[in-house]
């Protein structure tokens, strides 16, 4: 699967972490990070959204992540369903969520 579209994900409440990745076409992952807590997990953060990219095979995006103190899992899981709803593929329902972020 590949991008075909902006997906988005997440939310900007406490806690949560908004995510939105976009197609682009020069084969690097440019990531762009605000953070309520840039100064104690900056480099946690990023590490997370970009070994979730890899995991999905994601090798070219703009990735846009908006977090407000949102745990791994979540960033996770944000990264995961922002990349589904991009590729704007139809798979009667049958994602298999999880299944590839450990």
């Amino acid at each position: 699967m590949e991008l075909k579209a902006a997906g988005t994900a997440g939310t900007l409440e406490s806690s949560d972490v908004m995510v939105t990745l976009e197609p682009t076409t020069d084969g690097k992952i440019d990531l762009s990070l605000e953070s309520s807590v840039i100064n104690q997990y900056g480099r946690q953060i990023k590490a997370t959204v970009l070994e979730s990219l890899e995991r999905l095979g994601v090798k070219s995006a703009k990735v846009i992540v908006n977090d407000h103190g949102a745990l791994d899992c979540t960033i996770k899981a944000r990264v995961e369903c922002a990349f589904y709803r991009g590729c704007q593929c139809d798979m009667d329902g049958k994602f298999d969520w999880g299944g590839v972020i450990r």
